[in-house]
């Protein structure tokens, strides 16, 4: 099968990254580290002096915790940052639904069927309407200028895919109205790489990888939408020397640390066939973030990671800034 990309290239992406677009959608398989991701993004856009708000969409997330916060909620509460800015919001679907009810008249109707548990049965008349009406709140946020940046942590890879191909099928199927003029104002916004594109993330193991590629490929064939460089979470650095140390060693060397060793060495090389994998199938720029050997992640590690973003992103370039767009 012929791939659907123009070309793969092992360059991290141009210095233009961070502003190339108004939106990133970062989506990916369940537990690689996507929420994780998005954060680190953020960071890193404030530290090059970017304003930036990072939305949440499937209405929990660990990015309160990981940034000490209260709860987030639809209304964006402001985090301390040493440059730029950075606010923090969380978009529940039905809050969503019910505010855009609200603007089109019907805000009495909706508090009555908030009460009985009835806002259930409209979404349910409406298949995809609680997906399109939340892509259109970003969209307007996007059109207003309410950031430099907006960085959409979306939902895991499954409901990632059925979120951006809604305004596709709602277009389709609505010949006029409020719904088709929101499905077409955000296929709008989808077509235009200035505007929005998808930063697909995953580990560097095979069903994450898999998924990854699959998800690319049926956007790629559904949504008219750039996909940015994939960024592949957690990767295990190589220890120079480690396999040299490990055949001169004496046979008396410490089982621990030999066993060690030898695991070390077997996932570096179990990552990089990965990571090659998804070269090869997947015609995309990767950015590769490094495993951090803790068990919770705090804000000093965000910090690291959005330096090493940064790094990654500008190499051999000067550091962009807002008005670089």
């Amino acid at each position: 099968m012929a791939l659907p990309f123009d070309s793969v290239s092992d360059a991290v992406p141009s210095e233009d990254f961070f502003a190339a677009s108004n939106v990133l959608l970062v989506a990916g398989k369940g537990g690689v580290g996507k929420t994780t991701v998005g954060a680190c993004l953020a960071l890193a856009a404030t530290k090059l002096g970017y304003d930036v708000l990072l939305v949440e969409l499937e209405g929990y997330s660990s990015l309160a915790s990981l940034f000490d916060t209260d709860d987030l909620g639809y209304e964006p509460v402001e985090v301390e940052v040493a440059n730029g800015r950075l606010r923090l919001a969380q978009f529940r679907p039905d809050d969503v639904l019910e505010r855009y009810l609200d603007d089109a008249g019907l805000g009495l109707l909706v508090r009555r069927l908030s009460r009985t548990g009835a806002v259930d049965v409209v979404a349910a008349a409406t298949p995809g309407i609680r997906d399109l009406v939340t892509l259109g709140k970003v969209r307007q946020l996007e059109q207003t200028k309410a950031a430099d940046l907006i960085i959409v942590d979306a939902p895991a890879s499954g409901h990632a895919r059925s979120l951006l191909t809604t305004p596709r099928a709602m277009a389709d199927s609505a010949e006029s109205g409020r719904i088709r003029d929101q499905a077409d104002q955000i296929l709008e916004m989808f077509a235009d790489p200035t505007r929005c594109q998808v930063l697909l993330v995953t580990l560097a193991e095979e069903t994450p990888v898999t998924e990854t590629i699959e998800t690319a490929f049926e956007l790629e064939e559904r949504v008219d939408i750039k996909l940015g460089p994939v960024i592949v979470n957690s990767v295990w650095p190589p220890l120079p020397g480690l396999a040299r140390s490990l055949a001169r060693a004496s046979s008396d060397l410490d089982e621990k640390a030999r066993s060690a060793a030898e695991f070390r060495q077997a996932r570096v090389a179990d990552q990089q066939g990965e990571i090659e994998r998804l070269a090869a199938e997947l015609p995309l720029d990767q950015i590769h973030l490094p495993y951090l050997f803790t068990a919770d992640l705090d804000r000093h590690d965000l910090e690291a990671l959005a330096d090493e973003l940064i790094d990654l992103t500008t190499a051999g370039a000067g550091k962009p800034g807002p008005g670089d767009r």
